[in-house]
Order: structure tokens, then sequence, then C-alpha cells
């Protein structure tokens, strides 16, 4: 005759069973979609985080797509970039993921006391006379909000631009927020001004989705086009190509620099809250070549 199971033991059976219906109820909650757009077009720099991507590899040339000394301030990037459990952007599949920059009260570059900064550069973007800046170039880039580290909007926010090579103007700038100077923008819209600092295109932040976007730069031509799309859409074409200043050189700037409020010194001295924990999600990111009107959508 086979006795019944004791008490304990059944508590035993119980707790068992419920984790792992509590650990396969988690595998399958996450997120594991994958992007279906397709790389067409030749690329020219390559800032697609690996898959299996650790965050002491961004601390390194060796293992990281992106300068791991710039942009950041005494924090290494392996305490700032964060790789965070979300479905994949359109233009990351099996191979490549997304990553989170993250700004604290310590994100303070090169001095610069009124930012708040922390970006990507891809390797092999050089300042003077790179890749980047030759022929026609599109910079592809995706971007998801963080509900745990939201940005505060009563700021005016950087999130990716591209710099000239003497630092004193910017191509294009990607921004959100509170534009400074400019009562009349909406704070909840991503917008894409050009290089007179004009607004030429903006769509509202999307709290869940993932947003696509596509910035053209023909460097002979002097245009900037603007392509945007959410979730796994197709990127549409939502500017015509735009007269744009594109001489300079210089480099991309992907991230998040938030400016101070109250001052006309944005850089040195103004207004920033003390217990800054702030990310922007950030994925698909590379520069193709986009001669004779090849973008990838």
């Amino acid at each position: 005759m086979v006795s019944s199971p004791s008490k304990a033991v059944k508590m035993a059976l119980s707790s068992a069973l419920l984790a792992g219906l509590l650990l396969a109820s988690t595998a399958s909650a996450r997120p594991a979609k994958r992007g279906t757009g397709s790389i067409k077009c030749p690329v020219v720099l390559d800032g697609l985080v690996p898959a299996d991507a650790t965050p002491a590899d961004f601390d390194s040339n060796a293992t990281s797509p992106f300068d791991p000394d710039n942009v950041r301030g005494s924090e290494k990037f392996s305490a700032i970039l964060l790789l965070p459990d979300v479905e994949r952007s359109r233009f990351d599949d099996a191979s490549s993921r997304a990553v989170e920059v993250t700004i604290n009260d310590n994100s303070v570059f090169q001095n610069q006391q009124g930012f708040r900064r922390a970006g990507l550069q891809i390797q092999g973007d050089v300042n003077e006379n790179g890749p980047g800046t030759q022929g026609v170039r599109t910079l592809h880039f995706s971007v998801k909000q963080d509900p745990q580290r939201t940005l505060n909007l009563t700021h005016e926010y950087l999130n990716v631009w591209h710099e000239t090579s003497d630092f004193s103007a910017n191509q294009f700038n990607f921004q959100t927020g509170t534009i400074i100077g400019k009562s009349g923008s909406d704070k909840d819209t991503f917008k894409v001004l050009d290089r007179q600092n004009s607004q030429v295109w903006s769509t509202p932040i999307d709290a869940q989705a993932w947003q696509n976007f596509a910035i053209t730069l023909d460097f002979a031509k002097n245009t900037l086009q603007v392509y945007y799309s959410k979730g796994d859409e197709p990127l549409e074409a939502v500017t015509a190509p735009l007269r744009n200043d594109n001489s300079g050189g210089g480099q991309y700037q992907i991230g998040i620099l938030k400016k101070p409020t109250g001052t006309s010194d944005v850089a040195n001295s103004g207004f920033q809250e003390k217990g800054i924990s702030e990310g922007q999600i950030y994925g698909g990111l590379f520069l193709e070549d986009s001669a004779d009107g090849c973008v990838s959508l």
C-alpha cells in the first residue's frame, strides 16, 4: 500500500509547480518580436548593437560599436547604457538589439555644467573628412520611450544631430521638449530642425510604440530629407529634399543632451533639477550610402 504524500511534500510540489508556471509566464511575456525592415544600401557606419552585448562591452574599442570615451562624463558607458528587454525595432533582427542611453546628475561632459549629456558616436565616424560627410548619406535610428525614465519635457533636448567639425553649428537637429526661444512649439513632439534652427517637420511622441526615423543629407546638393514610420511599418518620406547648408564636416551625435532653463548660457549655467534619472531607448542605428536614391525603408 502506497501512503499519501505528506503535507510538507504537497506544499513543496505546489511551490515547484507555481514557480514553473511563473517562469513559463515570464518567458512567454518576454518580447521576442523582430523587425522586418531590410537594409538594402551599403552600410557606411554600423551602430547596430549585437544581440549578445553586455554592459562591459561598451567600455572597449574592441567590443563596442561606439567610441567608448565619447560622449560621457566620468561614468563609464557600462554604468549609463542599459540593454532593455523590449521588442526589436524595424531594422533590428535576431543579431541586434536595442540600447538605452541614460542621464543622471553626474552626466556632465567636458565641464559643461549647464548640460546633462550622454551620447553615442559610431566607431569610424571621424570629425574631419570622415565617411559620414561624403556623397549622400542617410542616418537611420528608431526611438522608444522608457516609462520608468521619462524625459522632463519642460526642458529642451537634443537627441540626434550632426555637428560641424569646428563645433560651431549643426547641419540638423532631432529634438524634443520645450525649445528655448520658440514658445509656439509643442513640447510633446519630436522635431527636425535644419541648420538655421527652423523646424521642417514634427510628430507627436508615442509613449509605447517604436518610432523610426531616417534623415538623408546630400553633401553635394546641400539638401536634407526626412523619413518616418511607426512600429514595424515601412518608412515614408515626410518632406521633400529641402535646401540645407551641409558644409563643415563633423560627426553624428546620438543620445541625450538636456539643456537647462533660466539662462542664456546654456552650456555653462542654468537650472537642472536634482535626482535626474532619464533615458531614451534607441534601435536600428546605422548610416547608409544613399547614392542613386537608395534608402532602406
